[in-house]
């Protein structure tokens, strides 16, 4: 057999080497072995992301820009990821198996500007953030659920309607930049409201099927669902447990899991801990799941095949809200309470999450 020689390896113009992204060993002073798969799989597959927010106490909370992140298999403390181009809280996340987006929120104090970018990394990496473009009308509060192709960016707030939450859905191609066109409505929202507490609704996704959880002003147990392939309004799927708004969804391809959230209790509003999940091919109302170890609203939720992981949150102490550090972690196909799976690098609420491996993937 004759030798193979090579004494350089460029790209097509000469001008640089092949970037090898992923694991390389050395096996023998000769020799070394390459990582073998998908580019976009090797290192990434598995993490769930949380970026944005705001860290802190009220009243001196601060907006940040920060993106930390888990891998999902695995427990323990999450990592700094890089930064988001501005700081901003109440944005709204999905993601296919290589991209993570976030798309609008609102930025810091005391103007409070709704913003319109949409923002991207790419998962299986490290870094800043990086302009994927701009939604066609600046929006906060919103709920995001995709699968391998399409992500759908659902409800919220905008400028022109700053009391008031909206019903429309927007559809985006994750593969490329642009495309973004309306979907439909959602078959629930909420009507005139003076509390930012109430806007956000909870979301997760199958292959085919989106699911939006609660929301509006005032506060309702509806859930939404729309066939992601298609366009056209939502559907009525069930109802929640309770009422209830910044509630967070996470999902396999067949179970989606809401938890936390801001309800209605006696005298005043109050958070949950409680997680109620349904199954996403049928309709009907959502069943009890457990409890997660603290009652928070405003969390970031990631999922794998096998697990859910909760990510931070805002506990209402009230007058004082507290970002937290918390991770939890429930098994999908079980029924039970959430375990400690570690911790945030510092405490974090009202951002955006999404994994690499999530239901809406397969």
């Amino acid at each position: 057999m004759s030798d193979l020689r090579i004494n350089n390896i460029t790209d097509r113009t000469g001008d640089s080497g092949p970037v090898i992204a992923g694991v390389s060993t050395v096996t023998s002073t000769g020799a070394f072995t390459v990582p073998v798969g998908p580019t976009e799989m090797r290192g990434g597959r598995g993490r769930g992301v949380l970026g944005g927010g705001g860290t802190g106490s009220v009243p001196s909370t601060s907006t940040i820009n920060t993106i930390q992140y888990v891998t999902i298999a695995t427990t323990g403390s999450a990592s700094d990821f890089g930064d988001l181009s501005e700081v901003k809280s109440d944005l709204t996340g999905c993601a296919s198996a290589t991209r993570g987006f976030w798309y609008g929120g609102l930025g810091a104090a005391p103007g409070y500007a709704v913003k319109s970018a949409i923002e991207t990394v790419v998962i299986s990496s490290q870094g800043g953030a990086s302009n994927w473009g701009s939604l066609l009308t600046p929006t906060w509060g919103a709920v995001a659920v995709s699968n391998s192709t399409r992500g759908i960016l659902a409800g919220g707030r905008q400028p022109s309607k700053v009391y008031q939450d909206i019903a429309t859905m927007y559809v985006f191609d994750l593969a490329s930049q642009g495309g973004q066109r309306e979907f439909g409505e959602l078959a629930t929202k909420g009507t005139v409201a003076q509390n930012g507490l109430n806007v956000t609704k909870g979301g997760c996704a199958s292959p085919t099927r989106g699911i939006f959880v609660g929301g509006g002003s005032p506060r309702t147990k509806k859930i939404d669902y729309v066939n992601i392939s298609t366009l056209g309004e939502g559907k009525e799927f069930g109802e929640a447990i309770t009422p209830v708004s910044r509630i967070s969804g996470l999902s396999n391809t067949t179970r989606g899991i809401f938890f936390g959230g801001y309800h209605d209790g006696s005298p005043a509003s109050v958070d949950t801990n409680v997680m109620q999940y349904v199954t996403i091919a049928s309709t009907g109302n959502a069943i009890d799941f457990g409890d997660m170890a603290e009652e928070r609203h405003s969390v970031g939720g990631v999922a794998s095949a096998t697990r859910g992981v909760t990510m931070g949150g805002l506990i209402t102490t009230a007058p004082t809200y507290t970002r937290t550090n918390i991770i939890d972690y429930v098994t999908i196909a079980s029924i039970g309470n959430a375990l400690d799976f570690g911790d945030l690098v510092a405490g974090q609420a009202v951002g955006a999450a999404f994994s690499d491996v999530h239901g809406g993937l397969g």
